[in-house]
């Protein structure tokens, strides 16, 4: 996708450990990818669930 501004996520660290990339400046659509796999391929989320998803994980607290 051209145009798409991917940002690491503010959770990942930098070790270069398990990371993901987020884009969310695209209307109405939430983009989510492996930064260690960036070809490998893309989640697609509407911005209500994006949303419900980063509550639930706030709520959850981070996994080790």
């Amino acid at each position: 996708m051209t145009g798409v501004q991917w940002r690491k996520s503010t959770r990942s660290g930098s070790n270069g450990g398990n990371c993901v990339e987020v884009a969310d400046d695209l209307p109405g659509v939430v983009l989510v990818r492996d930064t260690k796999d960036r070809d490998g391929g893309t989640l697609t989320f509407g911005p209500e669930a994006w949303a419900g998803f980063i509550v639930l994980a706030k709520a959850i607290g981070p996994v080790v």
